[in-house]
């Protein structure tokens, strides 16, 4: 039975999850320039006032995202306060509130820069792919502390040979492969298409706006991360008792389905329905892998906590 401390940090994750997917009907939406270009006020005020439909999502965004900020520190002090010195919850924590910082930064930045609404230069490309590996180191924090607070094994990723490598070039892939998700959906929210087949002319033609062009990279990415991850997961197990075997099942299925879901978003023309759920299911997949290698480089049992309620 989880602790009040585990219940509590997977709860965050959770919570943290929701505010990421509707970050991305902020963006999706075009209401990223809701509140201005002013950070942390809305045009200006705490509160807004007469305020917009774009403004109440940017702001409702904010307010969200304050909360996941808030969250995250409560973590941490609980952590501290449910574990011994040396347990290595207390290293997620510190890693979720640092990231939880630079994430809020990030997005600071995209508002004072003004690379949001209908902004289409490579520098918000550049900005959306820092965002999301930033977003998904936070989540594989968060992940890895909740999983420690819930009896899990410190890592060892010294001797872990070659598992270790493949761990590390499949996180990487995931990782590219987010970056070019969250390029090709910026791609789609810019420039929208009235039908299936001007969106594969306009991905084809020279002339079509480079964001346009880039995003055609991305199925192939996906789908070749998608077989490594399918086809490889289970190659890290040790034996048919090794207890990561279902983190490796849930890993090969949400890579499947990930494909699945992003074909049928481009057949939609990448509704805003659609992007949120595949954004969410990215991330589930996110989690499964970063479970399945904290399962795969586990070594002896952590300390126990010292006040776990």
């Amino acid at each position: 039975m989880l602790t009040r401390p585990a219940r509590f940090a997977w709860g965050v994750l959770g919570y943290n999850l929701a505010v990421i997917v509707w970050g991305a009907y902020v963006r999706a939406s075009g209401s990223g320039a809701g509140c201005g270009s002013h950070w942390p006020l809305c045009n200006g005020e705490v509160l807004p006032r007469a305020a917009s439909v774009p403004t109440m999502v940017e702001f409702s965004h904010r307010a969200s995202s304050g909360l996941a900020l808030l969250s995250v520190i409560g973590l941490l002090i609980w952590t501290i306060r449910a574990t011994c010195a040396g347990h290595p919850a207390r290293r997620g924590a510190w890693a979720s509130v640092f990231f939880m910082l630079t994430e809020a930064a990030v997005g600071a930045g995209l508002v004072l820069f003004r690379l949001v609404a209908d902004n289409a230069t490579m520098a918000r490309a550049l900005f959306m792919g820092a965002h999301l590996i930033n977003t998904f180191i936070l989540v594989a924090a968060l992940t890895v502390t909740a999983y420690w607070l819930s009896g899990g094994a410190p890592v060892r990723l010294r001797g872990a040979g070659w598992r270790g490598g493949a761990i590390a070039a499949g996180l990487a892939a995931l990782l590219f492969t987010g970056v070019s998700g969250a390029v090709a959906a910026l791609g789609d929210t810019l420039f929208p298409s009235g039908s299936l087949g001007q969106a594969l002319w306009n991905d084809m033609s020279a002339t079509s706006h480079v964001l346009i062009r880039l995003r055609v990279l991305h199925p192939a990415i996906a789908i070749g991360t998608a077989l490594v991850i399918a086809f490889g997961a289970s190659r890290l197990l040790v034996g048919d008792a090794d207890p990561a075997r279902r983190w490796a099942r849930t890993a090969a299925t949400l890579a499947v389905s990930q494909v699945v879901l992003g074909f049928v978003n481009v057949i939609l023309l990448a509704p805003i329905w659609m992007q949120m759920a595949h954004l969410l299911v990215a991330d589930a997949l996110w989690i499964a892998c970063v479970l399945l290698a904290a399962h795969v480089l586990r070594r002896a049992r952590p300390v126990v906590a010292e006040a776990a309620a």
